[in-house]
């Protein structure tokens, strides 16, 4: 039975541990980031942020019911279409 050596373990355990904590600053910096979107207190802003002239983020529309209406209406008759295209039977 071959025996790795003691010094190639410990500079592949090096190695990894290397590779883990650039991972570990590249997530961390990640999380700063959407912190920061999020407008969390205590979160640093990233230069793409705090770069002027950027302007404020872009808010979400609300949908009307009658839009929501119509655009579930519209899903279902899609979905039925594929359905009959594979021959399914209706769900119940």
């Amino acid at each position: 039975m071959l025996r790795t050596k003691t010094t190639d373990r410990q500079s592949l355990l090096t190695a990894a541990l290397e590779g883990l904590e650039l991972q570990k600053q590249r997530i961390d910096e990640q999380i700063r980031e959407v912190r920061s979107m999020l407008g969390k207190p205590g979160a640093k802003q990233t230069r793409a942020a705090a770069a002027p002239g950027a302007g404020p983020a872009r808010t979400r529309r609300t949908l009307s019911p009658l839009a929501r209406k119509r655009i579930a209406a519209a899903q279902k008759k899609r979905w039925a279409e594929y359905r009959k295209q594979r021959g399914d039977k209706k769900p119940e």
